[in-house]
Parts: C-alpha cells; structure tokens; sequence
C-alpha cells in the first residue's frame, strides 16, 4: 500500500495561531520531512480559496502556488492536489501550470481533478454555481483538453463549456504516462463521474468505509466494463483523517485536543459537530487498531491511502507513529 500526506495550509482550521509570516516554514518544513521518508509516496494540498465548514477570514493558502513552491523546495515526493476544481481555472491555462510545475520537480506532479462542490466559494469569486450536470460536463471536457496538452502539445476543443483553439503547451510534462501527468479523478458521483473515472482516470479517490468503498468499486468496475477499460488498471484510493494514539486514553486526548482547536477556531455552533464528523470518517484507534482498519480496505481493494493528520502544523508526533509502526506494519 502506498501513503501520502497532507500538508495543512489552512483550510480546515490547521494553521490558526500560527503566524501567517511562518505559515509557509511551517508547511516547507513539513513537506521537506515527508520528502526525507520513503515511507511517504506523495505530499497532498485542498484546492479551496475559503476555510470550512464555515468561511473565514483565516488563511487558505492556494493550492497550485503551493505546487510550484513545494516542487522547488522538495527532492523526491511526489505532489498533488485533492482535489483541484476544474471551473475555477480554465483547463488549457491549468494543463500548462501543470506541465511548467512537472519540470520544476523533475516529473513528480499527480493532478487531482474533480467538479467542485464548495458554493459559497463559487459564488465569491464570481464563477456563479452551476448545476451539477454543468460542473460534471466541464469535468469531462477539461480532461479531453488536459489530455491533448499533455500528449500532443496543443489542445483544440469546440465543447459545450470550453473553447479552446490551438492552445499550445510546450514543453510537454516530463512524466512518460499514456496520457502525460497522472490523473486522480475524484468524487463517488454514480451515474457520471465514476462514468468518467472509469474512461479517464489512473487513480480514483472516494468513499473510504468499507461499505462505500466496495460499492463505489463495484459501479466503477461496472463502467469500466461497459467502455472496455481494464479495472485493474486505475488505482483506487481513500482519504482518512488519522486519529492515533499508543493508547485508547492518548487517542482520545487527540480527538479532544482536535475538537477544543476547532471550537476556538470558529465556535460552539460547528467545531464539536466538524471535530465529529472527522473522527466517525477518519482512521482512529491504536496503530494495532488502524493496521486492522486498513488490511480490511486493502482487501477490498484499497492500494493507496491519503492521510490527513489535525495537529501537523503543532505536534508532529501523530505523524510520527504512524510512521513507526502503522506504515511498517502493513508493508511488511
């Protein structure tokens, strides 16, 4: 099974306190630690403008120009975004941000891709909130532009939502992938965009419960059938908050550190039920416990699990015993 890591930057609440002046050490400092560990195959940043589940003024800091920097100050881990909303750039504009970045880290990009969900976002940087027929049209089309980019050097598309005629990007990415960077198309949607994963994608990322996993991979193999796609050829992955302790007492002193840090954050209305939410989603227990959590997904089929960790940015000895002995224990 392979691991990456996210890298706090704001938008759940995981940098308040810090200064914004140290912000960017802070997540340098963090993505350079994962980079040292082979243990980590990829570093991971949200692509959101506005904090949740409540906007706020605190810092959100974007996730393409975290790319950049991340790829400059980084050797080896490779780098993605879970995941980049295809309306909110234009997708001949982001197919050549992605091939400029792939250079600066020497072939090591993953574009995480999805319809985007976040409304208030949408809304506030007047990209309006289409219906999601809409945001899952421009999806599709934006992967058909994305993959022209990345392997013929100029995209041309005449589509419903985007334009595009003879957009040049040169030079292509460094990665040799079929179809130039890796895609992860994320989202569960059923009807549609397993449809697309299934046409498109090298990497999935959805529901991470053992019952939602197996459905989702389920209808995905079911579509992959329908188009001709080998299913065993797309990575399937989750995303887990990660609550871990020595002991059931330290893993509960986590989750209570996790919801007061919330609860100051943006009040009693939404930090205890946000704290909730990422605790009954998450991984939680004792590395024996989350080993067990995750040989069951493995199983089911599950090969690459994406962990976020609340406290990052302020204690790394969460991160650190998952390394020690979650890591190690299933790969060994």
């Amino acid at each position: 099974m392979e691991f990456g890591l996210f890298i706090p930057q704001g938008w759940r609440f995981d940098l308040v306190g810090i200064e914004p002046a140290q912000q960017w050490a802070t997540m340098r400092d963090l993505v350079q630690a994962a980079d040292r560990n082979p243990d980590w195959s990829s570093a991971w940043v949200y692509d959101h403008f506005h904090t949740t589940p409540e906007p706020s003024d605190q810092a959100t800091h974007e996730a393409w120009a975290l790319m950049a920097a991340f790829a400059a100050a980084t050797d080896r881990i490779r780098l993605g975004q879970m995941c980049t909303c295809m309306a909110y750039r234009n997708p001949a504009y982001l197919a050549k941000v992605a091939a400029t970045i792939d250079h600066v880290s020497g072939g090591r990009i993953e574009m995480g891709i999805g319809a985007g969900w976040y409304e208030h976002e949408w809304r506030a940087y007047g990209y309006g909130f289409p219906e999601p027929r809409d945001r899952l049209g421009m999806l599709r089309e934006g992967v058909q532009i994305f993959q022209q980019a990345w392997t013929q050097g100029v995209s041309s598309l005449d589509g419903t939502y985007y334009q595009v005629d003879g957009a040049i990007c040169q030079p292509l990415p460094l990665q040799n992938a079929k179809n130039g960077i890796p895609l992860w198309i994320a989202g569960g949607g059923e009807k549609v965009t397993l449809k697309i994963a299934a046409q498109y994608a090298d990497y999935t990322n959805f529901d991470g419960s053992p019952e939602g996993f197996a459905a989702k991979s389920a209808l995905l193999a079911d579509h992959c059938k329908t188009l001709g796609r080998d299913f065993g050829e797309i990575t399937r992955s989750a995303l887990y908050s990660v609550f871990i302790g020595e002991t059931e007492k330290d893993v509960q002193d986590h989750i209570d550190w996790y919801t007061d840090h919330l609860t100051k954050a943006f009040g009693e209305g939404g930090g205890p039920e946000a704290a909730r939410r990422a605790t009954t989603q998450g991984l939680v227990g004792t590395p024996e416990q989350i080993v067990e959590k995750l040989q069951e997904m493995e199983r089911l089929g599950m090969t690459y699990a994406i962990t976020y960790f609340g406290d990052a940015a302020y204690d790394r000895s969460s991160i650190e015993l998952f390394e020690q002995q979650v890591i190690p224990a299933i790969n060994a």
